[in-house]
């Protein structure tokens, strides 16, 4: 099962958590800001900084392939899909940003898969499509804020927390297309 396919946030949140391992290092959060000098201040960057960052990366990859589902199935009206495109491209964005990390470590970045095992069949009207990426948004929301607090250095929780309130708008954004209560209650959890 993948970290897009989980319909519980707890559950995406901890195999997240325990699919990446170790949290990233104060260098590679710089890399991906694109401060080289800030990097060389906080120090190399660790041996498990590439896994992790190719973790992260495949996630990314999974959810541009899931917004791409999205606006190929013909269910999106013209107001929808432009809105799909929108988060489909922030998803876009971070996929090559830690792509390019990856490479400054001296990694290689994965790649997309071929084919993901999305719930094709169950996708019938617009409503499905915005409740199956409303429910990756809403497992990436959880993801980021059990990773928050675990960041030993802030400048990785910022960024954790700044990933975190992208995906959580995408959700609001996503429940209210549905009709639903955009932000359903005061706390995350």
């Amino acid at each position: 099962m993948s970290f897009f396919q989980m319909s519980s946030p707890s559950v995406a949140r901890r195999l997240f958590l325990a699919h990446s391992g170790l949290a990233l290092s104060g260098a590679a959060v710089a890399l991906l800001a694109g401060q080289d000098a800030l990097a060389a201040q906080a120090g190399s960057p660790s041996a498990n900084d590439v896994p992790i960052l190719n973790t992260a990366l495949g996630a990314e990859l999974e959810a541009i392939a899931a917004y791409q589902l999205g606006a190929e199935s013909k269910l999106l009206k013209a107001g929808v899909l432009d809105l799909a495109l929108s988060f489909q491209g922030h998803h876009k964005e971070h996929a090559d940003m830690l792509a390019k990390t990856v490479q400054k470590l001296g990694g290689s970045p994965v790649q997309a898969k071929a084919k993901y095992n999305f719930p094709v069949e169950q996708l019938r009207s617009q409503a499905d499509v915005l409740r199956f990426a409303a429910s990756l948004e809403q497992g990436a929301v959880s993801a980021y804020l059990g990773a928050v607090p675990l960041f030993g250095n802030r400048d990785l929780s910022k960024a954790a927390a700044s990933i975190l309130g992208d995906e959580a708008m995408h959700w609001a954004i996503l429940r209210q297309a549905l009709g639903d209560t955009a932000v359903p209650a005061a706390f995350m959890s």
